[in-house]
C-alpha cells in the first residue's frame, strides 16, 4: 500500500490516510495472530515492508531503484533514513518508558533484577568482543576501535521485539526479559556513544573517567527531573497534560543527547519513579505528593505509552522492511560472518543463563532478537569511521535470523506448556470418600462399693 502511495501522482492526503490506516489495521491484526501463534508481530511487519518494496518495484521502478541503491545522498534515501531514525528514537523512548511503567521495585525482586542486569551486561560485552574479532578478521581495513563500534549494534537485545513477544510466558520469565532487554538497550547505547566519542577528535573527552562522570550526572539529573515532573504535573488541571509530559520527556532526551549524556537512563528512572511512588516518595518529600492525582497521571501515561509504542513500532519496522535489499543476503562471505556472530550470541546466552538461572533456560536461551536499536545505531556510525566494504547483509541476517529463532522457540515453548497442562488435566486425581467419625457413648465403670 505504502509503495503504491509513494508512486508518482498517487501522493495525496487521502491516499496517505488510506495507506497509513491500512498499515495500522494490519499491525493490529498481526498482534492478534502473534498472541495465538507466538510469531512476533514485528517479523510480520518487516515482511509487509519487504512486500511493499517489491510492489514499489513493479509500479514505480525508478523510486525502487533509488531506495535499493547504494547512493546515500539521494533525496529519497536521505528522507527514508531520517524518517527511520526519527520514528525509531521516539519508539525507543516510548518502549523503554512502557517497560519501566510495568516494573515494580520490591525487596523480593532485587535478586531477579540483579541477575537480569548481570546477564545483560555479560552478554553485551562478550558478544561485542567476539563479533569485533570476527569483523576485524574478515575486514582487515577495520582497526580494533572501528570493529567494536560496528559490533556494538549487533550485540544489543531489541526490547522493541522482545517485550511485546514475551507476554505469553509466566510472570518471572516475562519480567526477566523486560529487565534484561531494557538493561541491554541502555548499556549498549552508552557503550556505542562512548566508543564513538573516543574516536571523534572533535569531542572533548577525558576517557573512562569523563564517561563515568557523565553517567553519574545523568542519574542525578534524572532523579531531579523525575521528582519535579511528578510534583508539577499533578497540579496541572488541563486534559492535555499527558501529551505535554511526553513532550517534556522528548525535550529532555534530545537535550541530553546534545550534551552527550545517557538520556535513556532519564526515561527509565522517570518510569520507575512514577510506577513506584510509594518507594520514592517517602519521608519529608512524601508530603509533596498527591497520591490520587499522581496515580491518575500514571494510569493515563500507561495507556498513552502503550498506544504510541504500538503505532511507532508499526511504522518503524514497515519502513525498515521497505529499505531491506534482499540481494545483499546473497553472499557466502556475508552468510559465514553472520553465522559466526549468531553462534556466539547463543553460546554466550546459554552459558550465562546456566550460571545465573540454573537448568530452566527454555525459551530464554533463544530469545535474543536484534532490531530497532541495531538499526538506529548502525545509521548513527560516524562517517569518519565507516568502512565501505562492510556488508549491510550482515545486519539483515542477524536481525532476521534472531527473530526467526525466537519465533520457533516461543512456538515450541507454547506447545510444551500446552502438553504439560493437557497431561495434568487428563490425569485422574485420586480421592477417598470421607466419613464423619462416630462417637459412641461409653459408660463409666462403677466404682466398687457403690
Amino acid at each position: 500500500m505504502l509503495g503504491i502511495i509513494l508512486a508518482g501522482g498517487m501522493l495525496s492526503p487521502y491516499n496517505l490516510i488510506i495507506g497509513f490506516s491500512v498499515i495500522v489495521i494490519l499491525s493490529f491484526f498481526f498482534g492478534e495472530v502473534s498472541k495465538k501463534t507466538n510469531v512476533p508481530s514485528v517479523l510480520m511487519l518487516i515482511l509487509l515492508g519487504i512486500v511493499l518494496n517489491l510492489v514499489l518495484g513493479s509500479v514505480a521502478p525508478e523510486i525502487s531503484e533509488i531506495i535499493n541503491g547504494d547512493d546515500e545522498e539521494s533525496t529519497i534515501k536521505k528522507a527514508l533514513n531520517i524518517t527511520l531514525k526519527l520514528i525509531g528514537t521516539v519508539g525507543l523512548i516510548m518502549i523503554v518508558l512502557e517497560a519501566a511503567l510495568e516494573l515494580e521495585l520490591k525487596r523480593e525482586k532485587l535478586i531477579p533484577i540483579l541477575k537480569a542486569f548481570l546477564i545483560a551486561f555479560g552478554g553485551l560485552f562478550l558478544s561485542i568482543w567476539i563479533a569485533a574479532e570476527v569483523l576485524e578478521f574478515y575486514f582487515p581495513e577495520m582497526d580494533r576501535a572501528t570493529a567494536w563500534i560496528y559490533a556494538t549494534p549487533l550485540s544489543i537485545l531489541s526490547s522493541a521485539i522482545i517485550i511485546p513477544s514475551v507476554t505469553g510466558l509466566n510472570e518471572s520469565k516475562k519480567e526477566f526479559h523486560i529487565y534484561e532487554s531494557t538493561f541491554s538497550d541502555i548499556l549498549g547505547i552508552m557503550v556505542f556513544y562512548y566508543l564513538t566519542d573516543q574516536i571523534d577528535a572533535a569531542q572533548d573527552t577525558s576517557g573512562f573517567a569523563g564517561f563515568s562522570l557523565k553517567v553519574v550526572a545523568t542519574i542525578i539529573i534524572s532523579f531531579i527531573a523525575s521528582y519535579s515532573i511528578v510534583i508539577i504535573f499533578q497540579n496541572i488541571k488541563s486534559h492535555a497534560k499527558l501529551f505535554l509530559l511526553i513532550a517534556v520527556l522528548l525535550l529532555l532526551y534530545a537535550v541530553g543527547k546534545k550534551f552527550h549524556l545517557s538520556p535513556l537512563l532519564l526515561v527509565l528512572i522517570f518510569g520507575l519513579v512514577i510506577s513506584n511512588m510509594g518507594l520514592f516518595f517517602k519521608g519529608p518529600i512524601g508530603k509533596w505528593l498527591n497520591h490520587k492525582k499522581a496515580e491518575e497521571i500514571y494510569e493515563g501515561l500507561h495507556v498513552i505509552t502503550l498506544e504510541t509504542a504500538f503505532v511507532v513500532r508499526t511504522f518503524f519496522f514497515v519502513i525498515f522492511g521497505i529499505t531491506i535489499v534482499l540481494s545483499k543476503l546473497a553472499s557466502l562471505k556475508v552468510a559465514l560472518i553472520s553465522a559466526l556472530i549468531l553462534i556466539s550470541i547463543y553460546v554466550i546466552r546459554y552459558v550465562l543463563l546456566r550460571i545465573f538461572t540454573g537448568k530452566d533456560i527454555m525459551p530464554q536461551t533463544f530469545i535474543a532478537s536484534r532490531g530497532l536499536i541495531t538499526v538506529l545505531l548502525f545509521y548513527d556510525i560516524p562517517k569518519g569511521v565507516k568502512v565501505a566494504s562492510f556488508e549491510e547483509g550482515i545486519l539483515l541476517y542477524v536481525i532476521i535470523i534472531t527473530g526467526i529463532v525466537m519465533t520457533f522457540a516461543m512456538i515450541y515453548d507454547k506447545r510444551r506448556t500446552g502438553k504439560a497442562v493437557g497431561k495434568a488435566k487428563s490425569s485422574p486425581v485420586g480421592y477417598e470418600v470421607w466419613k464423619a467419625p462416630t462417637i459412641e457413648s461409653v459408660s463409666e465403670p462403677k466404682e466398687e462399693g457403690h
